[in-house]
């Protein structure tokens, strides 16, 4: 919990660094065609971009169901304990890589891995966030987008925020917050073995 404080605290010091910088988008697709893709759209509707994207984070991330490897390139903040919610699902453990944390987002450089406790202590990577502090976006702007999709207030947090669900399918959405098929039922497997 104190290395989230420290985080938000840090985020909201930059926050108030040097002058307001427009928000990055990358990939940006008209809404309706992430749900045309999602009914069988077609190759010019823009869900081939959608595709190349997801592939490209894919890509980019595959290295980092290695735990070590994604700690070795950045992602070694951690950022929450594991997530859930007894309606929705679960998020499981949020790591930042905090040199990401800015007011521009990209396909390729998410700000967040998401990782579910398994049953032998390890981590299994499920999804990524990208995030964008209202320090840098303010709460009342225009929503950030990428992948086509709006960005989601976090207010908790003071962010605004948008997952990707790239290595677990989740039948909430590969957008959707919350995934109902990921568990914390073992975070204290992965609680003790850091210790």
């Amino acid at each position: 919990m104190r290395r989230v404080v420290q985080l938000v605290a840090g985020i909201a010091l930059l926050g108030g660094c040097g002058e307001k910088v427009p928000t990055e988008t990358v990939a940006q697709i008209q809404p309706q065609t992430v749900a045309s893709r999602e009914s069988g759209g077609n190759e010019n509707d823009g869900s081939a971009a959608l595709r190349r994207d997801l592939a490209t984070l894919r890509r980019v991330t595959a290295p980092f169901h290695n735990f070590n490897k994604a700690v070795a390139a950045g992602w070694s903040t951690k950022i929450t304990d594991c997530m859930t919610d007894p309606k929705a699902g679960g998020m499981g453990f949020h790591y930042g890589n905090t040199g990401l944390i800015n007011a521009t987002v990209s396909v390729d450089k998410p700000e967040l891995l998401l990782y579910e406790p398994d049953e032998d202590g390890g981590l299994r990577l499920v999804a990524v966030e990208y995030i964008i502090p209202y320090s840098f976006h303010g709460r009342r702007e225009t929503p950030p987008v990428l992948f086509g999709q709006q960005f989601k207030q976090n207010d908790t947090f003071q962010l605004w925020g948008l997952h990707a669900w790239v290595w677990k399918e989740n039948p909430s959405g590969i957008f959707a917050s919350w995934n109902p098929r990921v568990s914390c039922k073992y975070a204290t497997a992965v609680s003790a073995m850091s210790h």
